[in-house]
């Protein structure tokens, strides 16, 4: 797992809560690299709830669902590193286990909400641009750069986009056409994750090249 200089800096990791939590977790027979697995788990079935909302009279509830799940893939991604640092259960092949269910859960849910606003381009689009601002972090670390975890659409931003979008659907036949919100939400997304492959590779230039200087 990754070490305590290379983790996104969270202020949930030090809630009392998040903390009890995850020190539980750890006396059982649970392992970091499970919990990471449980947040595909989680993402899927936030995916088929937001597919679910597209129309109908319980729409508002799958909306509630898949923000309900979207935010148990971020516990888990909060609770695995924990379990693994803090807990000090961590496995040499930990890493693979932190990065590579997050880009397949980012990109579960990304794919869904596009073809939830009928926009499958957009949704296959957003997943991409995902993936390039963790390629583009995970990059400039192998090259010496520092692990940068810069927004304005990191993970936890995207997610937290998505979650507030679909709050707000639960009411935009009030004031919107249907699929409204969620749809500027997958083009805010796509717009702010390509500033933040640009800023992220942006500090990794300037650092490389200034240590080449100094």
């Amino acid at each position: 797992m990754s070490s305590p200089i290379n983790r996104r800096p969270l202020k949930t990791r030090s809630n009392n809560l998040a903390v009890s939590f995850a020190k539980w977790i750890s006396s059982k027979n649970i392992t970091p690299n499970q919990i990471s697995i449980l947040s595909i788990v989680a993402a899927a079935i936030a995916s088929y709830c937001l597919l679910q909302s597209k129309s109908g009279e319980l729409r508002a509830l799958w909306l509630i669902a898949s923000i309900a799940f979207i935010q148990g893939r971020l516990l888990c991604n909060l609770l695995d590193g924990m379990v693994a640092v803090e807990g000090g259960k961590g496995t040499p092949a930990g890493e693979l286990f932190n990065d590579v269910p997050d880009r397949i859960a980012d990109s579960l849910i990304l794919i869904a909400l596009g073809y939830t606003v009928n926009a499958p381009i957009l949704g296959w689009f957003a997943a991409l641009m995902a993936m390039m601002t963790a390629y583009v972090r995970t990059l400039a670390t192998s090259t010496g750069a520092p692990t940068s975890f810069t927004g304005p659409m990191a993970k936890p931003h995207r997610m937290a986009l998505i979650s507030v979008a679909c709050l707000i659907s639960c009411f935009e036949l009030h004031f919107a056409k249907l699929g409204t919100v969620l749809y500027g939400s997958l083009i805010i997304l796509i717009i702010g994750s390509a500033l933040t492959v640009y800023r992220r590779t942006s500090m990794a230039y300037k650092y490389l090249e200034s240590s080449v200087n100094d």
